[in-house]
């Protein structure tokens, strides 16, 4: 809740990527241009902060897909 996207990378013809975050009042709107690796993320004007949302957003899509990979095994009794 803490970071600021005005100095990352503005959405471009490749694509954007957006986190939408609403924790009791606040409501917080992250928008960067796509990222292709950590190479993208160094040559930033934000690097720290850049990097702590290309972790959170792994860690979310990673979170995702291990839930919808669940939700298949399980065998209902």
């Amino acid at each position: 809740m803490q970071e600021d996207d005005s100095n990352w990378p503005e959405p471009d013809r490749v694509g954007r990527q957006e986190l939408e975050i609403v924790m009791n009042n606040q409501h917080i709107s992250f928008t960067t241009s796509k990222i292709g690796s950590l190479v993208d993320v160094q040559a930033s004007k934000d690097p720290e902060g850049l990097r702590i949302f290309y972790y959170l957003v792994q860690d979310l899509k990673c979170f995702v897909f291990s839930l919808i990979s669940l939700h298949f095994k399980i065998k209902p009794i």
